[in-house]
């Protein structure tokens, strides 16, 4: 398998994230060139590496790299995907893909002409717990899927000032992390029919538009989906977690805890009587190190699909796709109207 020359561009708090899961990944990749327009930050990152070449502009990048992993603010993304893409170089993109369908639609274009890769970014899509909780999805095990809740809780404050709480973002919490969760539930769930969702900026003034969402899709299958996020928590219980209630059982991952369990305590609740036995679970999978981002899973399978000529399961379409499904619940919130979501799912 040929090693990757890969390259990062905007070395902030989130590419530190990608550092750690590469520092997994060195029969695979070699990290040889860093910039950001702020020397002392890109200096910064290649400090912990093996002495890349530093730039503040990526232009300079070009003759260092196979591939770039970009993590810049959104509306930089396209420019930026799209000059690598031209020169013949492999995109890894930071999500969200492109900050409209016009960008990300040219950039999946400019890629496909030039025979590169391009893959969004999204390392839940890889961590192995999510992995496990779709396996045991898929196996029919447990029966249909009834409903499907994604929660995470976080407190993400936006310097003033900053590009985080200006138009830049693209959209609010829901569009720049909630695509993730889009994403997840579009890849258990399959096709979506309808759908709501409703933002507040009620604990994160800083932001343009919301830090705190509520999303429901129902899907073809007749099943439910719901994230529910925020910006805005002043404490945490739940952290991340994804829970799935089947016909047999509800199956659930504690991203915190590291752990996939089988809740099947089947205790019918009658009214006015106390619940009894609720809450027994089952651990059938442990994460074997300290949490992380899990960055290494996506970026090994960036690097396979360079060297096997595959499609990413984040490619560009897939991608936009979510997006789409965003969008068109940004717009009947708008508009005070359910979101008509047919012909948005994968595959589609």
């Amino acid at each position: 398998m040929k090693k990757i020359r890969l390259g990062l561009i905007g070395c902030g708090g989130m590419m530190k994230n990608h550092i750690s899961g590469v520092n997994y990944l060195k029969d695979k990749v070699e990290l040889t060139a860093v910039c950001d327009i702020i020397r002392e930050r890109a200096e910064d990152v290649a400090s912990v590496l093996d002495n890349p070449y530093i730039t503040t502009d990526y232009k300079d990048m070009v003759e260092y790299v196979d591939a770039v992993l970009v993590a810049l603010p959104h509306d930089l993304h396209y420019e930026c995907g799209v000059f690598f893409a031209r020169h013949k170089k492999h995109v890894l993109m930071e999500k969200p893909l492109c900050n409209s369908e016009e960008e990300c639609q040219t950039l999946i274009n400019v890629c496909e002409e030039e025979g590169v890769v391009l893959m969004c970014a999204y390392p839940v899509r890889f961590w192995p717990g999510i992995n496990k909780l779709k396996a045991m999805v898929d196996s029919g095990e447990y029966g249909k899927v009834i409903m499907m809740s994604i929660w995470t809780e976080q407190l993400t404050i936006c310097a003033e000032g900053g590009w985080g709480n200006s138009a830049r973002l693209g959209g609010g919490q829901f569009f720049s992390h909630g695509c993730h969760y889009v994403d997840i539930m579009l890849w258990f769930l399959g096709n979506p029919v309808k759908g709501m969702h409703f933002g507040t900026r009620v604990g994160t003034p800083w932001l343009m538009k919301e830090g705190t969402s509520a999303a429901t899709i129902q899907f073809e299958s007749g099943a439910i989906g719901y994230h529910a996020a925020t910006w805005g928590a002043r404490g945490t219980k739940m952290g991340y977690d994804f829970q799935i209630h089947t016909e047999k059982a509800m199956l659930e991952y504690d991203h915190y805890a590291g752990e996939v369990r089988v809740y099947n305590d089947e205790v019918e609740h009658k009214p006015g009587e106390a619940d009894e036995g609720h809450g027994k679970y089952e651990v059938v999978w442990r994460r074997e190190r300290e949490m992380s981002k899990e960055t290494e899973y996506e970026i090994s399978h960036f690097v396979d699909c360079i060297n096997d000529g595959t499609k990413p399961l984040t490619d560009g379409y897939s991608t936009l796709q979510g997006l789409r499904v965003i969008w068109a619940m940004y717009d009947a919130e708008k508009h005070n109207v359910v979101a008509d979501l047919r012909g948005l799912g994968l595959n589609q």
